[in-house]
């Protein structure tokens, strides 16, 4: 540092020299050896004063000044002047400049020379870090080679080049081992800038690895012809795809696949022997999990878009296939369609329905008082509750084999009967717990409704406005990636989502909550499933 005033330019070879070995700008390095100058000059001068270096880019000469703000009253002697004892030697100074006294030549001890040279090595390592997180940051989702640094604690350092990447244990695929100076690929997941430099977080695990390894085997999804719409892995074990061709002529599962499964296969070695399932994705949520669950046969789906489940009925012979090995096919079925998916064989089906069956007989024999033949019939036409028979066109009874118009008449008068009796039950027991009028008179709710509420102490309007509309019709809760059961208070009733929001958004437009603006948009949004 003390030769500096004999040989300028040497600032300038040192300061070129590492900022082209660290791949940062010149003018940081310089500024780096500016802070690190004016912070030896302080601890020969003093630390109280304010000492300032520069380094001239060109001709690299350095000067070094001690600065004061000019004040009125000065509080602080080492780095503050007085406006008058300033303004003869210079008139036009105002409050507020920084006057400049030139300092000579410093020859620098050992230990601020050292001290020099780790702000510099500091000030050049921040910049380093600074250029490593602008580099990386936009490289979020891409797939990098790199080579293995070394191990810690089961975590791999990976040299990507112009920094080092973690790929976590729980980023690796099972069974997978690297030693030093083996090459991986993976995918970057994250990037962040912490305080001891940015951190590059791999992956080898995410679905999204397995996505960019296709689009680097298949021309056709890197030229936007063909769609990856959904991904799910169990790593290195299997994988399923969906894939969508926007080219009617081209084959999404065949193009995915390659001559002689080349395509696929690259990517197969690349994950260790995962295999991999691609499936035609369809719009259609039963007929894309029908393919879903290939190579298993289905022979009936049912859907509940509102819970996001989907019942898939097999062949008794298929049961095991479907659900896979540790229940893996299913598994990733569920995942690949986002649908919580309950598999039964075929004999289940049948008994369950037979029970079913058995049920809304008996309910009809107990509350219309029928026999048993007359209670299967409607069963058998379709008809579930006491509702459906009181409330429905008398011509749908009539046109029942074996039924005439009287007989019609006399069910629905019975049905009739029936829930009123119900109802007025119900209507005791709310009022017992203490439900209040304003609930009884709210319209849209059943007397049976209403003795749900106050069980669940929802007693007035006001508290019935509170609700949130799972609340009542019930949804899924996703709790560390699994759905969990939210159940509705209104659920056994049948009410949906957007009946429940109608329903509660009435309320609160009762109560003067909300607008007739605010109630009519919030009705006509979508159903969305829970």
């Amino acid at each position: 540092m003390a030769e500096n005033s004999q040989n300028k330019i040497e600032l300038l070879q040192i300061a070129d020299a590492v900022a082209r070995e660290k791949l940062i700008e010149p003018e940081l390095v310089i500024e780096a050896m500016e802070e690190s100058i004016a912070k030896a000059a302080r601890s020969k001068y003093g630390a109280e004063y304010d000492i300032r270096a520069k380094i001239d880019a060109k001709s690299g000469a350095l000067t070094m000044d001690r600065c004061r703000v000019v004040v009125e009253q000065v509080e602080n002697h080492f780095t503050e002047i007085m406006i008058e004892e300033i303004s003869d030697q210079l008139p036009d100074v105002k409050i507020g400049d920084i006057v400049k006294d030139p300092l000579p030549p410093l020859d620098f001890g050992r230990i601020a020379a050292q001290s020099a040279k780790q702000t510099i090595v500091q000030k050049v390592r921040e910049a380093e870090r600074s250029r490593q997180y602008e580099e990386f940051k936009d490289r979020v989702g891409q797939i990098i080679n790199g080579q293995v640094k070394r191990i810690e604690y089961g975590n791999v350092i990976v040299d990507v080049g112009r920094g080092e990447a973690i790929l976590r244990r729980d980023q690796l695929i099972n069974r997978e081992t690297f030693r030093t100076g083996d090459r991986v690929r993976a995918y970057i997941k994250d990037v962040r800038a912490e305080s001891r430099g940015p951190q590059i977080f791999l992956s080898r695990t995410a679905p999204e690895f397995l996505s960019e390894l296709f689009k680097m085997e298949v021309p056709e999804i890197y030229d936007g012809i063909i769609d990856i719409k959904t991904v799910a892995r169990d790593p290195g074990s299997r994988a399923k795809i969906g894939v969508l061709s926007l080219d009617s002529s081209i084959d999404p599962v065949g193009a995915c696949v390659g001559m002689r499964g080349s395509r696929v296969q690259a990517v197969v070695n690349e994950l260790q022997g995962e295999k991999i399932d691609i499936i035609p994705w369809n719009e259609d949520a039963p007929t894309f999990l029908v393919n879903a669950l290939q190579p298993a046969e289905v022979s009936k789906v049912v859907l509940d878009e509102d819970s996001k489940r989907i019942e898939v009925v097999v062949p008794d012979d298929q049961l095991s296939l479907a659900i896979g090995r540790r229940g893996q096919n299913v598994r990733l079925a569920s995942q690949l369609t986002e649908f919580d998916i309950d598999i039964m064989t075929e004999a289940e089906e049948s008994e369950r329905r037979q029970k079913e069956f058995s049920e809304r007989s008996k309910l009809f024999m107990d509350t219309l008082n029928v026999d048993e033949m007359v209670a299967q019939l409607l069963v058998s036409e379709g008809f579930s509750t006491l509702e459906e028979v009181a409330y429905v066109e008398k011509s749908e009874i009539e046109n029942i084999e074996g039924f005439d118009e009287s007989t019609s008449e006399e069910l629905q008068a019975r049905a009739h009967e029936c829930i009123e009796e119900n109802n007025s039950k119900a209507l005791k027991s709310a009022k017992k717990l203490g439900v209040e009028e304003s609930l009884i008179e709210f319209e849209g709710l059943s007397p049976e409704m209403i003795l749900a509420l106050a069980e669940d102490d929802i007693k007035n309007i006001e508290d019935f406005a509170k609700c949130a509309d799972w609340e009542l019709s019930g949804g899924y809760t996703t709790v560390e990636g699994k759905r969990v059961k939210d159940d509705g208070i209104l659920e056994k009733f049948d009410m949906s989502l957007k009946e429940a929001r109608i329903l509660i958004m009435s309320a609160r437009l009762k109560m003067g909550w909300i607008t007739k603006d605010d109630y009519e948009q919030e009705v006509s949004t979508e159903d969305t499933s829970i």
